[in-house]
């Protein structure tokens, strides 16, 4: 039986890998440690196979910008991770795995134009989020051996039942509105489970590197907005001949970029030799809305 700690109590993904691991009592033995004051540095390290750290600032789209909150992301996601790494390798503990993010490539798909990240792109941050989380990973490698193996996720948007972040925002416009704009575009996203399961093959394996799981396959925002509003009883009319509205309304919010443009992972980048997507695109929107 593998034993596993999950730093970041609470966390959405944390609590949803929990649950997935549940499913098999009799190979995996969860804790989860919350991370919010001090007291998780008496917590004993020792005995656990893997630690899954994902306590972190995360959906604060105000304060990413801030570079007055710099000094608190770097010392919550980037020292704190660190921190967590070195007392985990000190104690023993073989496999560190850190929930990174899609934000250290720092770029954006400009409406009309499509973006692709393949394995030589390189980091280039642009927030708070993306620079301490590249930070993190930075630290993180120095720490990394033979015997201390480094798992890092870069997952794109992740949604599921009881998610937060754009996918809401998105749902909410399709229980809302009676007309979306049609556009042609392609976005990486990746299912709660398809990610926990992922992570539970890379427990598994002790696999180590760099990871960018992502769906198996792409979702077109119009698309989506379509199937949440079908799945929640409306019916909503897909109407074309708008990009000229959103490239004006683009000028004043970055949410017409992260939600029309096309930024997608290279299928290649995120393939693992264990298929990790349990639900295809359509499942997963059914379970996260119904």
């Amino acid at each position: 039986m593998k034993r596993i700690l999950i730093t970041g109590a609470g966390s959405y993904i944390g609590t949803s890998v929990e649950r997935h691991l549940s499913r098999w009592p009799d190979q995996y033995q969860v804790d989860a440690l919350s991370m919010v004051d001090g007291t998780w540095r008496e917590h004993s390290f020792r005995g656990y196979d893997a630690v899954l750290h994902v306590a972190g600032i995360v959906h604060q789209s105000k304060s990413k910008n801030d570079p007055n909150q710099k000094e608190l992301y770097d010392r919550v996601n980037t020292r704190l991770a660190i921190e967590t790494a070195r007392k985990a390798k000190d104690e023993g503990v073989g496999q560190f795995l850190f929930m990174s993010t899609a934000g250290v490539y720092g770029l954006t798909a400009p409406l009309g134009k499509t973006v692709m990240v393949t394995a030589d792109t390189p980091l280039a941050p642009r927030d708070n989020y993306g620079i301490s989380k590249a930070r993190a990973e930075e630290g993180l490698s120095r720490l990394a051996d033979d015997g201390f193996r480094l798992a890092i996720l870069r997952p794109p948007l992740v949604y599921g039942k009881g998610c937060k972040g754009n996918y809401v925002t998105l749902a909410k416009l399709a229980k809302k509105l009676p007309v979306f704009p049609k556009v042609d575009n392609r976005r990486s996203m990746l299912y709660i489970e398809n990610l926990a399961e992922c992570i539970r093959l890379l427990i598994d394996d002790r696999a180590s590197g760099v990871f960018c799981p992502q769906n198996a396959e792409y979702v077109n925002t119009s698309e989506l907005v379509s199937r949440i509003a079908h799945l929640n009883g409306r019916g909503i009319l897909l109407v074309g001949g708008f990009t000229w509205a959103l490239k004006l309304l683009r000028l004043g919010t970055d949410m017409v970029d992260k939600a029309f443009g096309s930024w997608c992972y290279d299928p290649l980048l995120s393939r693992y030799p264990k298929d990790y997507c349990l639900k295809t695109y359509e499942e997963s929107i059914a379970e996260t809305e119904l």
